[in-house]
């Protein structure tokens, strides 16, 4: 990693700026404001800054412009150190520690990372996990402090633990959502539009998924209440073997998160999981899928949240 770190594209706002040229655009530059390809002309006295030659567009434009990026005074080298650094943490990195670390302020690198979770986020999945013969866990867990001992009903509200369910298909992908409340309505719900109803179905023991694993090709459960963790193949190890880097970042790393912005803390560990080193992804590959994310996705600041600074 340290070897990484002294790449020039990473101390030079120049070099960054045609490195990820050649990374977001190479079959030529594609203007943010019309999407042409290829048919600008770089502005001699503005280095960076492409006209479109499009009659109906015209407009100048930079590799940032159409990003999450857009809009942003902090230079393109600390961008991309910003990511390289996210994506090769495991658990995550604050943004107390990413300040320090890049000499930006506070308040701006919290609003570095909310935009590179952005791009981490997916804006559509591909289709739904599993299909025939593949295998897919469900399991929920709840991310957040015990409301017990507070001084006000106020601050036992923000605390009160918020429930997520993660959807993972075994030597494949996680999916985690925030829910309500973990019933049948909700999980049916869920399973129905986001995993193929071909795969084998892997749960705990809850009285919740009988009817819903009817369902699917196959189901199996564990029964938890006997201390029963694997039986055969069934078993839902992997998506608490998630959980507990999920959780170890978001206790040990974040602190506290609020509900308003906990989706965005799970595509972050969603997306480092699914770009992790055990499936053969690098920490140089994984910030380069990340920057492919920032195309077309806009994030305007409003103020950090007070319950999500850490």
């Amino acid at each position: 990693m340290q070897n990484e770190l002294q790449n020039k594209v990473f101390h030079d706002e120049h070099k960054a700026r045609h490195w990820l040229e050649g990374h977001l655009w190479p079959d030529g530059p594609v203007c943010g404001y019309c999407g042409t390809v290829n048919h600008a002309t770089p502005i001699e006295t503005r280095p960076g800054y492409y006209q479109c030659n499009e009659p109906k567009c015209r407009r100048q434009f930079t590799v940032m412009v159409g990003t999450v990026f857009e809009r942003s005074h902090i230079p393109l080298n600390k961008w991309l150190m910003a990511a390289f650094l996210m994506c090769a943490s495991k658990k995550g990195m604050s943004a107390h520690q990413m300040h320090r670390m890049l000499g930006v302020s506070y308040k701006s690198t919290w609003f570095m990372l909310h935009r590179l979770r952005e791009a981490m986020r997916p804006a559509k999945y591909p289709g739904p996990l599993g299909g025939k013969f593949k295998i897919v866990e469900v399991d929920e867990s709840y991310i957040g402090g015990k409301a017990t001992n507070r001084k006000s009903r106020k601050s036992r509200k923000v605390r009160e633990k918020q429930a997520i369910v993660s959807l993972v298909q075994r030597g494949a992908d996680v999916r985690t959502f925030p829910v309500n409340k973990v019933n049948k309505r909700t999980l049916n719900s869920l399973l129905r539009h986001q995993v193929s109803k071909k795969s084998y179905l892997m749960t705990d023991d809850s009285n919740i998924y009988p009817a819903i694993g009817k369902k699917f090709t196959r189901h199996q459960s564990v029964n938890h209440s006997i201390e029963e963790d694997v039986r055969g193949d069934a078993h839902v190890n992997t998506a608490e073997n998630y959980f507990s880097i999920l959780k170890r970042g978001i206790n040990g790393v974040y602190h506290h998160v609020s509900h308003e912005h906990l989706p965005m803390y799970l595509a972050e560990f969603d997306f480092r999981y699914n770009a992790r080193s055990a499936l053969g992804v690098s920490d140089p590959e994984r910030a380069g899928k990340l920057l492919k994310g920032i195309v077309g996705k806009r994030l305007t600041y409003r103020r950090p949240d007070e319950a999500a600074q850490h």
